[in-house]
């Protein structure tokens, strides 16, 4: 096993293929620890210990813990995972996407660019129920403070925006370990946040 791993840094376009890929994935990890503006991650932190909190720390494995700590990439792969589960779904009963789905690689790609719309649209919504969930949820008991440090329609859009612009981001980086790097992109940031 260790000499088929030492042999592959050998080959120059596989050597290549696999430093891209551990650079991808390196990015992946610190936008899970980047914490969007406007939460208190400390509060967050310590409200997010709490063991009746099980199902956060369920759905926090799908985004390598970046949930509890309210990161830019907090909503993780999940939002592209359902949007391809929709469009899968959806080309059983709309003959369009059917059609394009028989068409090859052209239609693969309209379906593909589809696909990233649904992506962004579930980002957006998903972004934010969460960031109304967790100011109504965690919040200091003493103080009354949420977690959202201001809840002003400016500050959540800006928060919207950022969540919404790391799924994006991930979804990038999936389609780059693909084109780019060794495997399905998708896949490996889903066993890296899983992992971690």
């Amino acid at each position: 096993m260790l000499r088929a791993f030492v042999n592959a840094f050998k080959i120059p376009d596989l050597r290549k293929k696999i430093l891209f890929t551990l650079f991808v994935i390196a990015i992946y990890r610190v936008g899970s620890y980047l914490p969007v503006p406007n939460v208190d991650i400390d509060l967050l932190a310590a409200q997010t210990q709490n063991p009746q909190q099980g199902f956060l720390s369920v759905i926090n494995l799908f985004s390598g813990g970046a949930l509890t700590r309210f990161a830019v990439f907090a909503l993780g792969i999940m939002p592209y995972i359902t949007s391809s589960i929709i469009m899968q779904l959806l080309s059983v009963v709309i003959p369009k996407l059917e059609q394009w789905r028989q068409q090859g690689e052209v239609g693969q790609k309209k379906i593909t660019q589809w696909t990233r719309y649904m992506t962004v649209t579930l980002a957006l919504l998903q972004s934010t129920g969460l960031i109304f969930l967790f100011n109504n949820q965690f919040s200091d008991p003493t103080t009354g403070q949420s977690v959202v440090v201001e809840f002003t329609p400016a500050r959540v859009a800006f928060m919207v925006i950022t969540l919404t612009a790391g799924t994006a981001l991930i979804m990038w980086l999936g389609e780059l370990i693909t084109q780019r790097g060794i495997g399905n992109g998708m896949s490996i940031l889903i066993f890296t946040s899983v992992i971690s």
